[in-house]
């Protein structure tokens, strides 16, 4: 009776929002999508093969391959890039935020969606959380399946996107990600799958909520800086700090760690074993580093967990930084940002605390 109760309550606000929206046209949210590619964007040669060609479709064919999205919001597209986001660059990135910054306080714009690749949309998701002045909503979008494929994800995905972007209930909340009927921050988001089309999982903290063709549920709101809260700007920004990703393994060589300060980094991740850990070797190759003052930070390969800070190895002696919640890809994403200004190593760790 209760799941009845709730599918009729679900039904009659899609009824409500199409009724006034029919009625009072001047009611739909104006919505600026920021299209940069990826398997959303994709074209195969058939519908039930895997091989498959990134940033085939410009963001006008996606719109039209959903015209019932006509009907809940007023849309604008720009295409920023159109390329496999295996290719997603800081150029490409830079470019999206300093679009959104520059329409965030237009009364022509309610919310902003960007079309993105899967492989690295958490790491622009995360870079966007941190950069992006606005309280308007901000939601990525993706496919698994090319537009092509039989039964494509892509269409759907757009249109909860879409939805979720022109609800007020989503001001506040950060950037999000709007794939396969959940809401995800871009704070605890993470790819699992290489295939599989709920492949976004947050682990830690959990969904934001939920949609369903345009019916939202939030859950919560972020509990870290974010958006408007963020010290950080790339404001005159063209260029972001080389900072490298090292992976730890067993027996791992030490001279990957030097071979990076001397190409020029200045901050190094390890996705290190476990707790952020390393070999003996390793850990004096990061004190090393760090006395030159490239800012290390420790983070882990396992999928999920804390890296805690003086746990297995003495950070205040080696002078490292722990990750905490922050998987490598974003802990470079923050030390990346982070290091568009000279901070002391105590600021610094603060700073994967806070974010």
């Amino acid at each position: 009776m209760k799941y009845i109760i709730f599918q009729f309550r679900n039904v009659l606000l899609t009824l409500l929002v199409v009724i006034s929206i029919d009625v009072l046209g001047q009611t739909k949210p104006n919505i600026l999508i920021l299209a940069t590619g990826g398997t959303i964007a994709g074209a195969a040669g058939s519908g039930v093969q895997s091989g498959y060609t990134s940033g085939q479709v410009t963001i006008d064919a996606m719109v039209n391959a959903v015209p019932d999205v006509l009907k809940v919001a007023k849309i604008k597209g720009e295409q920023i890039s159109n390329v496999g986001s295996q290719d997603m660059s800081f150029d490409i990135m830079l470019k999206i935020a300093k679009r959104i910054n520059e329409m965030a306080n237009s009364n022509d714009v309610d919310g902003f969606v960007i079309t993105h690749g899967t492989d690295t949309m958490e790491e622009t998701a995360y870079f966007l959380n941190l950069v992006t002045k606005t309280d308007k909503p901000v939601v990525l979008v993706g496919s698994m399946r090319p537009s092509t494929a039989v039964s494509a994800d892509g269409p759907l995905n757009l249109y909860n996107a879409i939805a979720v972007a022109g609800d007020p209930n989503a001001k506040g909340r950060g950037v999000v990600l709007v794939m396969n009927d959940w809401i995800h921050s871009a704070q605890s988001l993470t790819k699992v799958s290489t295939t599989a089309v709920q492949t976004f999982m947050s682990p830690l903290r959990g969904l934001i909520g939920v949609t369903s063709y345009g019916v939202n549920d939030f859950y919560r709101y972020p509990d870290q800086k974010f958006g408007n809260k963020s010290e950080f700007s790339v404001d005159g920004v063209t260029k972001l700090p080389r900072v490298d990703i090292i992976y730890a393994d067993v027996d791992m060589p030490a001279d990957l760690i030097d071979a990076s300060v001397e190409h020029g980094a200045k901050g190094i991740v390890i996705a290190g074993v476990g707790n952020g850990n390393m070999p003996k070797a390793a850990l004096e190759a990061c004190a090393r580093a760090s006395k030159k003052g490239v800012i290390v930070v420790r983070s882990t390969r396992v999928a999920t967990g804390t890296v805690g800070r003086n746990v297995e190895c003495n950070d205040d002696e080696l002078g490292l930084v722990a990750s905490y919640n922050l998987n490598p890809q974003k802990s470079r994403i923050l030390l990346s940002v982070a290091l568009l200004k000279p901070r002391k190593l105590d600021e610094m760790q603060k700073i994967f605390i806070d974010y």
